[in-house]
């Protein structure tokens, strides 16, 4: 049987043993967005670079039942980020919230099923809010995602509340003993002048194969704060689908950072939908691949409402025979005017073999405005590394430290300094610094 069809099989035993709940209705129409589109091809101009439809190719355990795992507390010691200690930490393991291992700390953060959430009093929120996603993302995997939300959670920071701990989230795959289908699902409400700051990280246990498809959708409110920093670091026979969708429903700002360092096939959805007035964001991206390591970023900017500001800078480094492709749409709607907008992505390429798609998008249909994209491929500054070689630097060392320099552009956005020392020190092993003055770059 194929991996679709156990997928359908799997789909229909799951709503006959779940009955009615309030996310039925989500679930099957998703579903059936899932068997009408099917997969997603290169013929798709949104994935004429990423072919996904291989990772389909195998067979997993994804479903909740028969993605249980043995994943225990002593073994999360070896995969927290820093700064754990004063962290509140959430724990997904195979796509499925694990209480038992999380810690919250901070009482201004409310954790619950969606499923419970959609009957109680944020009933509201989630008919809302839930699958607003799926108005940017007509794909199969998307809604596949959804097909199963069953086992989602609801996190909500109460009206003026400071959720004083950073919201650590780890999403473990247990690939020790058969291949791997996670699916996690999260909607995360911020209310009012609320403020909270969000990491979250990957990693896969075992040989075998993990495929994610991740889909969070944040809804932030007026005057809230909201930081969320992704790094993904995780080994080269895991791929995913990761879709964050953010709304700002009120006069807010929002900064993410996505690092992406390693992995198998890794698509990153990131959506705002800017539908308040004066509402600011800032994105920015880092990818630095080696191997065979193809990562795929889409960003869509929807400015909806007039006098928004938003700021997208996504750098690359490239190496060996890895693959990145960028493509960033700025959407600015008859309604919003002074809009400003603005979209960078530049690249460096390190080696002969590696590869870059990039391809910056405006829609402008509002005749006041201020926008501008941009984006460069090329190698590095052959003045600069002639400036550092004359001043007795060794040309590896000149190369790391340009390097460096490149990345720092995004890096100093973390605002989190536990999580940027992290990424920081990745970063520099991989490039091999010496604290003898001599660099060089990684021969991996």
């Amino acid at each position: 049987m194929s991996t679709i069809e156990t997928i359908k099989e799997k789909f229909q035993q799951l709503q006959s043993s779940n009955g009615h709940s309030p996310l039925t209705s989500l679930e099957q129409s998703a579903f059936h967005t899932f068997d009408t589109l099917g997969l997603p091809t290169v013929k798709n101009e949104e994935w004429k670079y990423t072919r996904i439809s291989g990772v389909f190719n195998k067979e997993y355990a994804f479903n909740p039942e028969s993605n249980r795992s043995a994943f225990a507390a002593g073994e999360l010691a070896e995969i927290r980020l820093p700064g754990h200690e004063a962290a509140n930490e959430l724990v997904f393991v195979n796509g499925v919230y694990n209480a038992s291992l999380s810690t919250v700390r901070s009482a201004s953060l409310n954790l619950l099923s969606l499923e419970e959430a959609a009957k109680n009093e944020y009933r509201e929120i989630v008919q809302q809010h839930l699958g607003h996603s799926s108005k940017y993302i007509k794909d199969g995997i998307h809604a596949l995602n959804t097909a199963f939300l069953q086992e989602g959670v609801f996190v909500f920071v109460k009206k003026g509340k400071v959720v004083e701990h950073p919201v650590y989230i780890y999403n473990v795959a247990d690939a020790r003993t058969t291949n791997v289908l996670s699916q996690p699902r999260s909607l995360i409400y911020i209310g009012e002048n609320a403020q909270l700051q969000i990491a979250e990280t990957y990693v896969t246990l075992g040989v075998c194969e993990s495929f994610t498809n991740q889909v969070t959708e944040v809804v932030i409110e007026k005057d809230a704060i909201v930081e969320y920093y992704k790094i993904q670091n995780d080994a080269a026979h895991s791929s995913q689908v990761n879709t964050t969708h953010i709304r700002q429903v009120g006069k807010s700002l929002v900064n993410t950072v996505t690092i992406s360092l390693n992995g198998g096939i890794v698509r990153n959805n990131l959506n705002i939908a800017m539908e308040a007035e004066y509402a600011e964001s800032h994105f920015y991206g880092l990818y630095f691949l080696k191997g065979t390591s193809h990562v795929d970023n889409h960003t869509v900017v929807d400015n909806v409402k007039p006098n928004c500001l938003s700021n997208e800078l996504y750098k690359g480094i490239v190496d060996d025979k890895g693959t990145a492709v960028f493509n960033g749409k700025i959407f600015v709607q008859k309604d919003a005017q002074k809009t400003n907008a603005f979209q960078s992505n530049k690249n460096i390429l390190l080696s002969e073999n590696a590869t870059v798609n990039t391809k910056p998008q405006l829609e402008i249909y509002a005749d006041d405005v201020k926008c501008s994209h941009g984006c460069t491929v090329g190698q590095l500054d052959e003045e600069s590394l002639f400036y550092m070689r004359s001043r007795g630097i060794s040309e590896k060392a000149a190369k790391s430290l340009l390097v460096h320099a490149f990345a720092l552009d995004v890096l100093e956005h973390i605002k989190l300094e536990p999580i940027r020392e992290y990424v920081d020190h990745i970063i520099t092993e991989r490039l091999q610094v010496k604290t003898t003055n001599e660099v060089s770059v990684s021969e991996e």
